[in-house]
C-alpha cells in the first residue's frame, strides 16, 4: 500500500496515451499513474471519453484503486463554472473528498505567429488553461481546507522565456503562475498548498511530432543539456507526488521548472 492510500486527486487531462515503447505518453497520464502506484483514487477529466475509459481500466486493473472518468471542457461560451462545480460534485460523491488538485488540461494554437492569431485560438489556449485552473480552484477549495490539501498548476517554460509562436499559450500559463502565487498567499492559513511545476516531457504528441515531421521537430525541439527530456510519471509525475506528502511541505507559491533531464528525481 502507498502513502496516500485512501487520499483523492483530482487530475484534469488526464485520459490514457502512451509511447511506442508502452510507457506513459502525457503528463496528466503519467502523473495519474504515480498517484495509483501511491493507493490514490482519482478523478480525471477531459474531451475524449475513449482516452479516459481506457485510463480508468488500466489504472484500476493494474493497481487496484478507484478511478472516475468525467468528460469535462472549460471552453470559450461554455457555462465553466458549473462544469467545474458538477465535476466537484461527482468526485465528492464518489469518494467523499478531495485531497489533491491539479490543473494539467492545456490548449493551444502552437506555432502561430502573434500577429497571426485570431480571438478564438487566444480563447482556446486562456479557456482551457487559465479559467480551468481558476474555476476549478474556486469549486475545490471547500474540500482543500478540509483536507489541508494540496494544488499543482502547470505553467512552461513558454511564458518564462516567451517562446517564438506561442503568445497564447504562454499567456494562459503565465496567468496561471500569477493566480497561483496569489492562492498560495490566500490559501496558506488555510493549510493549502499551492505550487507550479514547468516541464518538459517527453510524450506521445511529441513522438508522433518527430516521426511525422523529423526537420520541423529538429528545428524547434531542443534536447535538454542533459541529453534526455523528463519523463511523464518518473519525473513530473513523482514530483506531483512528492508535493502530496503529508510531511513534505514545499515553499508554497514556489515555481519548479522541470527542464527533463536536470536530475530531479525525488
Amino acid at each position: 500500500m502507498g502513502f496516500l492510500t485512501g487520499k483523492v486527486v483530482l487530475i484534469t487531462g488526464g485520459g490514457r496515451a502512451v509511447l511506442e515503447n508502452g510507457k506513459a505518453g502525457s503528463i496528466g497520464y503519467g502523473i495519474a499513474t504515480a498517484y495509483a502506484k501511491e493507493g490514490a483514487n482519482i478523478v480525471i477529466t477531459g474531451r475524449n471519453v475513449q482516452k479516459l475509459e481506457d485510463a480508468k481500466e488500466e489504472l484500476e486493473r493494474l493497481y487496484g484503486v478507484k478511478v472516475l472518468p468525467v468528460k469535462a471542457d472549460i471552453a470559450s461560451g461554455a457555462d465553466n463554472a458549473a462544469i467545474a462545480a458538477e465535476t466537484v460534485k461527482q468526485a465528492v460523491e464518489a469518494f467523499g473528498r478531495i485531497d489533491v488538485l491539479i490543473n494539467n488540461a492545456q490548449a493551444s494554437a502552437s506555432g502561430v505567429t502573434l500577429e497571426q492569431h485570431t480571438t478564438e485560438q487566444f480563447d482556446l489556449a486562456i479557456y482551457s488553461g487559465l479559467y480551468a485552473a481558476f474555476h476549478y480552484m474556486q469549486a475545490c477549495y471547500p474540500y482543500l481546507k478540509e483536507t489541508k490539501g494540496t494544488v499543482i498548476n502547470f505553467a512552461s517554460g513558454a511564458g518564462l522565456f516567451g517562446n517564438f509562436g506561442q503568445c497564447a499559450y504562454a499567456a494562459a500559463k503565465e496567468g496561471i503562475r500569477g493566480l497561483s502565487r496569489v492562492a498560495a498567499n490566500e490559501w496558506g492559513h488555510d493549510g493549502i498548498n499551492v505550487n507550479v511545476i514547468c516541464p518538459l516531457a517527453w510524450t506521445a504528441q511529441l513522438e508522433q511530432f518527430k516521426k511525422a515531421y523529423p526537420d520541423a521537430f529538429d528545428k524547434n525541439v531542443h534536447t535538454p543539456p542533459m541529453g534526455y527530456f523528463g519523463d511523464p510519471e518518473e519525473d513530473i509525475g513523482r514530483v506531483c507526488v512528492q508535493l502530496a506528502h503529508p510531511d513534505f511541505k514545499f515553499m508554497t507559491g514556489e515555481t519548479l521548472t522541470l527542464e527533463g533531464g536536470l536530475g530531479l528525481r525525488p
